[in-house]
């Protein structure tokens, strides 16, 4: 990969792209093709947790643990997506409708996210922060 690939302006397309490949594995629970998305270095706050995750690596033992005790998403839907083009790095926030937990305690969530985009050196798009909330039901 070329220099000027690996800083090439992020465009609107590839962090659309790269977003609707985390809501899709999310949605499917597919654990490999969803942490394939985050850089190793990336950050997530997640408003049910204690604590900000300072790494994938912490987010991985954290979603192991749920999926230990049977925790799976039923279904995981995006809208009101909203790009921020900011040359190599871009900001996307949506609105995200969950339902996920385990067999016969499922819960339906609205939250809103941020996630982070940078090209990586070797030109792929990957996610290094992820930020969710809770959104107000009115």
């Amino acid at each position: 990969m070329s220099t000027t690939t690996a800083t090439a302006p992020l465009t609107h397309a590839e962090v659309t792209a790269a977003a609707a490949r985390i809501v899709d594995a999310f949605a499917r629970t597919d654990t490999d093709a969803y942490f394939a998305e985050f850089d190793a270095a990336a950050t997530f706050v997640f408003h049910p947790e204690a604590a900000r995750l300072d790494d994938r690596a912490a987010y991985e033992t954290l979603w192991a643990s749920w999926l230990a005790d049977g925790w799976r998403v039923v279904s995981c839907a995006s809208s009101d997506p909203l790009v921020q083009l900011l040359g190599n790095t871009a900001i996307f926030t949506h609105t995200v409708t969950t339902t996920a937990g385990v067999p016969g305690d499922d819960a339906t969530t609205l939250e809103r996210e941020t996630i982070v985009f940078q090209r990586q050196t070797d030109g792929s798009v990957l996610a290094v922060h992820e930020h969710l909330s809770t959104a107000p039901t009115t």
